[in-house]
């Protein structure tokens, strides 16, 4: 494809002169690649076709929701159903009612739930309601955890232990983030020493039991354990951000996976989006009736939403669920993406690329050095030079992977080992050149 005949570049020229950066997210923009992003015409199962009709094996999925594919059937006939009955209706629906039963029923540390339409949003209300249910302001987050765009969840570390979080943001006024407090994720001694500088004035520790948006990275056992122990020693109220994670990893969420090394681990709240939605805008938070009914009508708590609830969303994602809960789905995500994988991995490695691997469920990440990393200093660490280079070799050959060095991988239940199979070749060819 030459620069004349590529139908992105002047899509992309048009949207600049429209859009700030042309993309409604950031990382759209391949701004850490370089190039040109691919403007999507349309997607089915395991593909899209770009805006010159060719098509990518597509490893985002929408970053995370379609863990059916594009386009599955039984999604698409619910979707067609509800918006037949209508849009919106700012008021409650029997469907609402269903999903909540369905998701409560798959996520037993969760007696009450909440809709809302965002990540952002449920992870926001979340951090409200702890404070409220708690009376206390501080909490902890961890650098490289990404909990939405709140201000004040736009952290990142200074300088010393426990110290309190500097915006990552222009337009974050200091005084918005002075209670958050940012530790390194997975360091137990800094995570302890916090609490015993603050334990009295927090309010949650939020985490993302397996970080995705610094490539993936899980918390250790051992660390997990530690944030639940010392937030129920404290009285704060462990947070998981299972936005990426929920039904995404396992039909239990990432919450199941801890749970079986850890006897009777539970979080006190949950934050879901992504797969809920099935690729509608639409995320949740959760947790045991004590806590929830803080929110209003019933508690001090203020959260509300126009669109929250939405019943075209609802029907969508209580479609995909229910595919989901099918015996054996799972069992055939998790082998579908470990043969992704251990396939990379070993084409790696007769090509002599350093190169680690891991992956839960549906999602995957990688790393372009020998060892896995296990906190945010050591991700950044990794060759960004090397890994634009994956990427271009890779979206030349037809395989669209993220645009950008810190974000996880996902596979659908509509990737075939055919498509693993060309996917493995075509970073083959590519190992050959780094």
């Amino acid at each position: 494809m030459t620069p004349n005949t590529d139908l992105n570049i002047p899509l992309f020229e048009r949207a600049k002169a429209l859009i700030p950066g042309g993309v409604n997210s950031p990382v759209r923009a391949f701004k850490a690649v370089g190039g040109t992003p691919r403007f999507v015409k349309r997607a089915q199962g395991a593909y899209f076709w770009d805006a010159n009709d060719q098509r990518f094996i597509d490893y985002i999925g929408s970053w995370g929701p379609m863990i059916l594919g594009h386009g599955h059937p039984a999604v698409l006939e619910a979707v067609q159903s509800a918006a037949l009955e209508g849009f919106s209706f700012g008021a409650p629906t029997e469907r609402e009612v269903e999903l909540a039963e369905e998701i409560l029923g798959l996520v037993p540390s969760m007696e009450m739930i909440r809709l809302v339409s965002s990540g952002t949003e449920a992870g926001m209300s979340a951090i409200r309601l702890a404070r409220g249910a708690t009376g206390r302001s501080k909490f902890i987050k961890f650098e490289g955890c990404y909990h939405g765009h709140a201000d004040s969840l736009l952290v990142k570390a200074g300088s010393g232990l426990a110290t309190f979080g500097n915006a990552t943001s222009a337009g974050v006024p200091p005084e918005v983030v002075q209670h958050t407090i940012v530790l390194e994720y997975n360091n137990v001694a800094q995570l302890e020493e916090a609490f015993a500088l603050h334990g009295k004035e927090l309010a949650c520790v939020m985490i993302e039991p397996i970080a995705g948006n610094m490539n993936l990275v899980r918390a250790s056992v051992p660390f997990m354990k530690r944030c639940r122990e010392l937030c129920t020693e404290h009285g704060a109220l462990l947070v998981l951000d299972e936005v990426m994670t929920g039904f995404r990893v396992a039909l239990g969420s990432a919450q199941s996976v801890y749970a079986k090394s850890i006897p009777g681990f539970k979080p006190d709240l949950t934050v879901l989006g992504k797969v809920i939605g099935g690729g509608m805008p639409l995320a949740a938070f959760g947790g045991p009736r004590a806590i929830m009914e803080h929110l209003a009508p019933l508690g001090g708590v203020y959260q509300a939403g126009t669109l929250s609830g939405n019943p075209v969303a609802t029907a969508c994602g209580l479609a995909t669920l229910r595919e989901i809960k099918k015996p054996g789905f799972f069992d055939a995500l998790s082998a579908r993406t470990r043969s992704l994988v251990d396939g990379l991995a070993a084409a790696a490695a007769a090509e002599g690329v350093p190169f680690s691997t891991d992956c839960e469920g549906g999602m995957f990440g990688f790393f372009l050095m020998p060892e896995l990393p296990q906190n945010y200093a050591q991700v950044l660490q990794t060759d960004s030079a090397r890994f634009n280079q994956l990427f271009h070799g890779l979206l030349d050959r037809g395989v669209y992977i993220a645009p950008a060095l810190y974000e996880a991988g996902f596979v659908s239940a509509a990737h075939t080992a055919d498509d693993i199979a060309a996917t493995v070749a075509a970073a083959r060819e590519v190992f050959k050149t780094l």
